[in-house]
């Protein structure tokens, strides 16, 4: 019981079923010899329907006792912090139950673009999985993301199917890196400037009246729109409307 309450202070629930997690790993679509990290890998529920693919499977887990069993099982485990770990440099997916209370910190981490993430398929708080997939309303991460991320909501999973149970539900939320990024993974800096500016202002915080005129009609959306009504897509084409001010 002790040992529970650890790691449900930690926000750390885990998987009850090995044939949720199957499908769970089928789902994701993860293939022999694809390079996957099991992000918060706890008691291997996840770790062990990944390895059965074929995949090359890296299991993290911070809690010690945790990690000695993993590596009773398993070849490849991490004991170490999920947000201080060194992410591979190769390509890369992920499929994980994520602790409940890091889940934006480390989605953070995952989604820079310049990081070599393909897809994560990953286990977190509803309300989490419902505000960064929605497509209105929007938010600055979201948007941001965005760029270079296509993020869905995939289904529920409910409490009951978790050891301690947590007290929300919760979702896996599937993110899988564009073919096309909206905007080059070198201008994130500067883009997540324009965003900051943009979603403190709305649109005519970054554009000048004519340019909003025309991107209102152009895109489809109201002049006095605010920030939240515009999705991914309408923002990274009025940066590049701004860039191309810039850049003349």
């Amino acid at each position: 019981m002790a040992a529970r309450a650890r790691h449900s202070a930690r926000g750390q629930h885990f998987l009850r079923s090995s044939a949720l997690a199957a499908e769970l790993v089928r789902a994701a679509g993860i293939g022999r010899g694809d390079l996957v990290l099991d992000l918060g890998a706890g008691t291997g529920v996840l770790t062990q329907a990944l390895v059965r693919t074929g995949a090359r499977v890296i299991a993290v887990e911070l809690d010690p006792v945790l990690a000695a069993r993993l590596r009773s099982r398993f070849d490849d485990v991490v004991e170490e912090d999920i947000l201080r770990i060194r992410l591979p440099r190769e390509p890369f997916r992920v499929v994980a139950n994520l602790p409940f209370c890091d889940g934006t910190a480390i989605l953070r981490r995952l989604l820079d673009p310049h990081v070599p993430l393909v897809s994560a398929d990953v286990i977190v708080a509803w309300d989490l999985a419902k505000k960064r997939t929605a497509v209105w309303p929007s938010t600055q991460l979201g948007v941001e993301w965005g760029a270079w991320f296509e993020l869905t909501l995939v289904r529920r999973v409910p409490r009951e199917c978790f050891a301690p149970p947590p007290s929300v539900d919760a979702a896996v939320m599937r993110v899988a890196r564009r073919r096309d990024a909206l905007i080059p993974a070198n201008a994130v800096t500067h883009y997540r400037r324009f965003l900051e500016r943009g979603f403190r202002g709305g649109p005519r915080a970054v554009l000048t009246s004519t340019q909003l005129r025309r991107a209102a009609t152009d895109l489809g959306f109201a002049r006095n729109a605010q920030p939240r009504d515009l999705d991914a897509h309408q923002w990274a084409a009025l940066y590049r409307i701004r860039a191309g001010l810039i850049h003349s």
